[in-house]
């Protein structure tokens, strides 16, 4: 009888414990923020190699305190596909990263396929936004856009526990 009970009460446990653990994977260290939490949602001009802001509407956007790569929205900008090639910097690296399901709007392989494809063009929105962390946008030819987090090159080897290489800015004392 003992042991029974011993086996419910680890099977519990550990039932309890995936449970919390899918909730805070999930939903916990995520916010729903707004575009007056995050501010404008800007693209690195070509020309300056400084971030301007562009026109948006419908901005949805979480993030999370626990991780810079958290970051993802999803808005609509009524500039087209041409004008933005024209003015602003494209990223050729663009790899969205998944979003939790409720945050139904962001779907990363869709995403990803048209970047693929060539029907989304992906732009740099402001680099370094945290040490070796850029923002990314990627613009559908409809005007639907997305934004997201992404590790750049100066941060995959900096967060290896490397010195950064040439060409980067020099890290954080946190991070050397």
């Amino acid at each position: 009888m003992t042991g029974r009970i011993i086996i419910v009460g680890m099977i519990m446990s550990a039932l309890i414990a995936g449970a919390a653990l899918y909730y805070f994977q999930i939903y916990a260290f995520y916010t729903e923020v707004t575009s007056d939490d995050v501010g404008n949602v800007q693209l690195v001009n070509v020309v300056t190699r400084a971030p301007e802001p562009i026109l948006f509407e419908n901005f949805e956007a979480i993030d999370s305190d626990s991780s810079p790569v958290r970051f993802r929205a999803c808005f609509d900008t009524p500039l087209s596909q041409a004008m933005l090639t024209e003015t602003f910097v494209t990223y050729d690296a663009a790899e969205p990263l998944v979003a939790p399901g409720w945050f139904d709007c962001f779907d990363a392989q869709q995403i990803g396929e048209a970047l693929e494809t060539g029907e989304a063009i992906a732009f740099l929105g402001t680099e370094n936004i945290t040490y070796g962390i850029d923002r990314v946008v990627a613009v559908m030819p409809n005007g639907r856009a997305y934004a997201w987090h992404q590790i750049n090159s100066c941060g995959e080897v900096v967060f290896d526990g490397n010195p950064a290489p040439e060409g980067c800015p020099p890290a954080p004392e946190r991070l050397q």
